[in-house]
């Protein structure tokens, strides 16, 4: 296939069927038919710590499918079948891999967060059917077998542990259920590529975490056209610091690249968490040959601070997605580095991917890309609270994205969950922007109230939830602020019941154990008098999020002038969020330098003036 440049290109393509140029419509069929076409490549290079004296871990393709068939038929050997699925806490191992894709041939599968609270995965592995759960055993580096044994006191699963470090008695491990069964399938698969084959776990914007069904077909598509956009051959290797319960891990930067028998360096049981690796990054590219890097902006933030210490002229592009990239973030990437950053939008309803900015073709500030082959993506207009889908905006015009195509998920596993965001055949995915006249999507707002820290979809209300569970809290909203590393943090403005004598830390100290997973935990607790609400009574969070921006712009800019009056005044434009910072006195060049630096990883429009 055609590296893409243009929509132009993009079209061109869609002239033939797409079963003519997608043949394997599961990941399965994709990645037995790399095998058998790259048997001997390696596929998998994981780093077991972060030093570079320690020999790396390789897995070819014909033992990452043998790998496959083994987990498949020890799944079924538990009782796993069609309808049946497999829990995996997990970090991204080619042990995990073989869970992953195995799983979706005896039944179905559900990564799951290893961070979050044990009552919570439980709840979403019963909601799965979970007659299965592997989790990654004892070891130095993450303690994810003591959360798994709490999971299985609240919901009774088969345990099945990813040997490590130490096996865990009694117990038969993963390798050691994969080492009784043949390296060639004993049953035969179902492969409809409209079968749900994995189920994963969405904060979404309402209520408790919702679990998105994919299809083998929506993964099969997003994975095969991928490389289009990344100019990637079988001779590309990357990076893939992911989990595998994101979507970014599994088929973004995973599946995507067992689609063409490319190859993936898996950085340690940590990811990109561990900081000894992230401080020898670029050694470990140059001794890897790295091609492409797999990154969300803040991963683009930590490297800035790393020196280039090695020999990384081959290192072809950095895609990022997950959060906005800030165009002054990526500017300063590509000129400390020499590699190009691109930029991708995607949703865990639609199998990870949205829209691909092309390797080659321009990086546009503010763009997403383009979308997929196959798909539709369109700007409607938002009003009264819901998208106008029968509508659409012109170029350029703001609205809400909307799309559809054949990567586009059967909704939530609860079909109730899905007003709202599975609309008449069309996902409404709650951000604003529009799509200019080259095809290119651009971001500019959210209609909804997702928080993205990270790569994690933060749902406001749980947070809120945990909060007004405190006896001295009266109303509770949490918004996003903008932070330069992790793009967004959880904010909670508070007003208290009169008469308690609770203060913002202490507060914040009561309630974060309650909170169910530690990137949702705020960052900070305000104390305010009231909430802002609309005529009818509803907490107004626009008002709110501008409250946020306007108390951490004032830390930074305090922070490099402490000695200056500052003054920072946020807006909103149409969904597009902008900040005046005033600071009192004489203009100082060297001041506002270091100011716009500071501010670089932050997503958000920013003027300085001074006097």
């Amino acid at each position: 296939m055609k590296a893409f440049a243009t929509l132009a290109d993009i079209e061109a393509l869609e002239r033939a069927p797409l079963a003519t140029l997608a043949p394997n419509r599961t990941p399965y069929q994709l990645i037995r038919a790399i095998a058998e076409r790259f048997p001997d490549r390696e596929a998998f290079t994981f780093l077991p710590d972060a030093s570079l004296d320690t020999p790396p871990q390789r897995v070819t393709y014909r033992e990452l499918l043998a790998h496959i068939h083994r987990a498949a038929n020890a799944f079924r050997a538990l009782g796993v079948h069609e309808s049946d699925t497999v829990g995996m806490l997990a970090p991204n191992t080619p042990e995990a891999h073989a869970v992953l894709w195995g799983a979706q041939l005896a039944g179905r599968v559900c990564p799951i967060n290893f961070l979050l609270q044990p009552d919570h995965i439980a709840a979403l592995l019963k909601a799965s059917g979970a007659k299965v759960l592997v989790a990654l055993g004892p070891n130095a580096e993450l303690a994810v077998w003591p959360t798994a044994l709490a999971v299985q006191a609240l919901h009774a699963t088969t345990l099945v542990p990813i040997s490590v470090d130490e096996p865990v008695p009694g117990t038969p491990s993963l390798q050691d259920l994969m080492a009784a069964q043949p390296d060639t399938l004993t049953f035969e698969p179902d492969l409809n590529p409209d079968r749900v084959v994995a189920l994963f776990h969405t904060g979404g914007t309402t209520g408790a975490p919702k679990l998105a069904q994919h299809t083998a077909g929506n993964e099969a598509h997003t994975a095969w056209f991928a490389h289009a956009y990344y100019d990637m051959d079988d001779t590309a290797v990357e990076v893939n610091g992911f989990p595998l319960f994101h979507v970014a891990g599994a088929f973004v930067y995973g599946l995507a690249l067992l689609a063409i028998g490319a190859r993936q360096v898996l950085p340690t049981l940590s990811g990109m968490r561990n900081t000894g690796f992230v401080k020898a990054y670029w050694q470990f590219c140059e001794r890897e040959r790295v091609t492409h890097l797999a990154c969300v902006p803040t991963v683009l933030a930590s490297l800035l601070g790393v020196p280039v210490n090695a020999k990384i002229e081959g290192v072809r592009a950095a895609f990022t997605g997950g959060s906005p990239l800030p165009a002054e973030l990526a500017q300063r990437f590509e000129t400390a580095t020499g590699i190009p950053v691109r930029n991708i939008l995607g949703m865990t309803e639609c199998a990870g991917l949205v829209s691909i900015e092309p390797l080659l073709g321009p990086r546009t500030p503010g763009s997403a890309g383009l979308r997929l082959p196959y798909t539709e993506v369109h700007a409607v207009p938002w009003r009264d609270g819901e998208a106008k889908l029968g509508e659409r905006c012109a170029a350029g015009e703001t609205g809400v994205l909307v799309l559809r195509g054949p990567h586009m998920s059967p909704g939530y596993l609860d079909a109730k969950r899905n007003a709202g965001l599975f609309e008449h055949g069309w996902i409404v995915t709650g951000d604003l922007g529009h799509i200019d006249d080259a095809g290119r999507i651009h971001i500019t707002g959210r209609a909804k109230d997702v928080i993205i820290r990270g790569s994690h979809n933060i749902d406001p209300g749980l947070v809120e939830d945990a909060f007004m569970a405190h006896p001295a809290v009266l109303q509770c909203a949490v918004v996003a602020e903008p932070d330069a590393y992790a793009g967004e943090v959880p904010v909670a403005f508070v007003v208290l019941r009169a008469g308690v004598g609770v203060d913002a830390d202490g507060l914040l100290r009561e309630v974060a154990p309650q909170v169910y997973e530690r990137p949702a935990c705020p960052k900070r607790v305000v104390l305010v008098d009231a909430l802002p609400l609309t005529a009818i009574g509803k907490v107004f969070k626009p008002t709110l999020r501008l409250r946020a921006i306007e108390i951490r712009l004032t830390e930074i800019a305090q922070g490099l002038a402490p000695d200056r009056a500052v003054r920072v005044d946020a807006s909103d434009e149409g969904g597009r969020q902008r900040a005046l910072i005033t600071l009192a006195g004489a203009a100082d060049e060297d001041l506002s330098q270091r100011l716009r630096a500071a501010l670089a990883a932050i997503a958000l429009t920013v003027d300085i003036r001074f006097g």
